[in-house]
C-alpha cells in the first residue's frame, strides 16, 4: 500500500513554510513606523531577529530555563536589537506593537489556497514553535482556517524534540505513521521522520533573503517533494 494513503493528517510548519515572515515584518514596520516617525532598516532587523530565534529556544530546549511562550524570546531578542538598529526611546506601547509583528504575517501566495484544498480531505494543523495566541492570531489575520492549533506549547517543549511530533499524533488520536509533517525545512522533516511520521517537503528558496544558506532543495528522499502547497495538494489529491 503506498504510505501516503495512510495519511490522515497534515501538519505544517509555519514560519517560512506557511508564512513569508522576513518580507511580511519589513511591509508591516516601515509602514507602521513611517507614520510613527520611527526608521530603520526594517527587513535586516527581520532578519537579525530571526537569527535569534533557535538560540533562545535553544536554551529552553537543553533545560538552562523552564519553558518560555515564544512571545517572550521574541521580546527578549528583540530588547538586544533595537539599540542596535538605533531604534532608541521606543514606547512599551510600540516595543509591543513591533513585537507583535509576529502575529501579523502574510501567507505565501499559494497557501491559502493549497490549504483549502487539503483540508476537504485531511485534517490541518500548524505544528509549530509559536504560542497558541501568536498561531491563532496569526490565523485570523492571514486567513488560514486550521482545524486546530497545535502549538508546541500545548507539549512544553520546542521542535525538534520528539515530544512535539509524538504529542501531536496523540493528541489526534493517530499512529505516527499517518501524521504528515510538512514543511520548508529538512531538519524539521529529519526530526518528524525519526519519530515515524510521514514528510513532505517545498522549497521556500527567499525565505532568508541574502542570509539563506539552505532548504533550497529537498536533502532526503521524503514522501513528497513538491513545489509548493498548491502541488502538494496535486499531489495528493489529484489535480483540479
Amino acid at each position: 500500500m503506498d504510505p501516503k494513503k495512510q495519511v490522515r493528517a497534515l501538519l505544517f510548519d509555519v514560519f517560512g513554510s506557511v508564512v513569508d515572515w522576513r518580507n511580511s515584518i519589513a511591509r508591516d514596520l516601515k509602514a507602521w513606523g513611517d507614520r510613527d516617525g520611527l526608521h530603520a532598516d526594517w527587513e535586516a532587523l527581520a532578519r537579525a531577529w530571526r537569527s535569534h530565534y533557535q538560540p533562545k529556544m535553544q536554551e529552553v530546549r537543553s533545560g538552562k530555563r523552564p519553558f518560555t511562550l515564544l512571545d517572550t524570546l521574541h521580546l527578549e531578542a528583540l530588547e538586544v536589537l533595537l539599540p542596535e538598529f538605533n531604534l532608541h526611546g521606543i514606547s512599551s506601547e510600540q516595543k509591543d506593537h513591533i513585537n507583535r509583528v509576529w502575529h501579523r504575517l502574510d501567507p505565501w501566495p499559494d497557501s491559502v489556497s493549497g490549504l483549502v484544498r487539503l483540508k476537504s480531505r485531511y485534517t490541518i494543523a500548524p505544528l509549530s514553535n509559536g504560542n497558541v495566541a501568536l498561531l491563532n492570531n496569526m490565523a485570523k489575520y492571514a486567513g488560514i482556517a486550521w482545524d486546530l492549533n497545535l502549538s508546541t506549547q500545548w507539549f512544553g517543549a520546542y521542535k525538534p524534540q520528539p515530544q512535539t511530533y509524538l504529542g501531536a499524533a496523540e493528541v489526534l488520536g493517530l499512529e505516527p505513521h499517518e501524521v504528515m509533517m510538512c514543511a520548508a525545512h529538512n531538519d524539521d522533516l529529519a526530526a518528524a521522520r525519526a519519530c515515524g511520521l510521514r514528510t513532505a517537503f517545498w522549497p521556500r528558496p527567499t525565505e532568508y533573503g541574502q542570509d539563506q544558506t539552505k532548504d533550497f532543495q529537498a536533502e532526503q528522499d521524503w514522501d513528497i517533494v513538491a513545489t509548493d502547497i498548491r502541488d502538494l495538494a496535486d499531489q495528493l489529491l489529484g489535480k483540479v
